[in-house]
């Protein structure tokens, strides 16, 4: 049985995903529960979302721009306030040593206690959460939770020029990975979830109310999986103890 950290345990929790929406995808109604529950929640976007959307007439810089406001918008909904961006070319994203490094950086800048992050692994039963971006920071952000952000010996250049001391994440959840052991009944927090998701106008707006239905459908699965009762809503994770 996989042990979770109760969210009255928990202070701060830091989100690094791929891209704007990937979070609100994954786990919004998650996140709209953690801040309900007083916790303090900071998103990392490792791209602007630079090569999304379906406007031939909106140049690439404009995206990114126009992307970086939506999440803005979608954090809100849910609670959040803080969002940080690396800025990396959408669709060209690797697990590298400096991404690591700048992931760390921020896991020591903020010293949460859980940080959830794409699965690393590709779901051959769904294809499209194992985005190449998506593996890619899921394995960069990983290898930035164990090993480097608590080793003091790991880019010791962030200790030595920006102060910043080692800090150990107790816990990772994961999303969109072929490995589930976690579900969070976010029944109560759908609308602020579709809420959210529509605030990503230039991904969605095509949708119309096809994104709800789109939603329930999945949701429903994941309650279904969980054991939940007929009519709840639920979205699904793999919890890694990484004390």
């Amino acid at each position: 049985m996989t042990y979770v950290l109760d969210d009255g345990e928990l202070q701060r929790i830091l989100v690094v995903m791929a891209h704007p929406d990937d979070v609100d995808f994954g786990a919004a109604g998650a996140v709209a529960g953690w801040t309900d529950h007083g916790i303090e929640v900071v998103y990392l976007m490792v791209t602007d979302g630079d090569a999304g959307g379906f406007d031939d007439t909106i140049t690439r810089t404009e995206m990114a721009a126009l992307r970086r406001d939506e999440q803005r918008a979608a954090a809100k909904c849910v609670g959040v306030s803080d969002v940080r961006w690396l800025g990396l070319p959408d669709g060209r994203v690797e697990a590298t040593l400096g991404l690591r490094r700048d992931i760390a950086r921020v896991i020591r800048q903020v010293r949460p206690d859980r940080v959830l992050m794409p699965s690393p692994e590709r779901n051959y039963e769904r294809i499209y959460p194992s985005h190449p971006d998506h593996r890619a920071v899921g394995a960069a952000a990983l290898d930035a939770v164990y090993p480097d952000a608590r080793n003091p010996y790991a880019f010791p250049e962030l200790l030595a020029d920006e102060g910043l001391e080692a800090w150990t994440a107790r816990e990772v959840w994961t999303t969109g990975g072929p490995t589930v052991n976690h579900y969070v009944d976010v029944t109560d927090r759908f609308d602020r979830k579709v809420n959210a998701l529509r605030a990503h106008a230039s991904q969605t707006a095509h949708m119309g109310d096809e994104l709800p239905t789109m939603l329930r459908n999945w949701m429903s699965a994941n309650a279904t999986a969980a054991g939940l009762a007929e009519g709840r809503l639920a979205e699904s994770f793999q919890v890694i103890n990484t004390a």
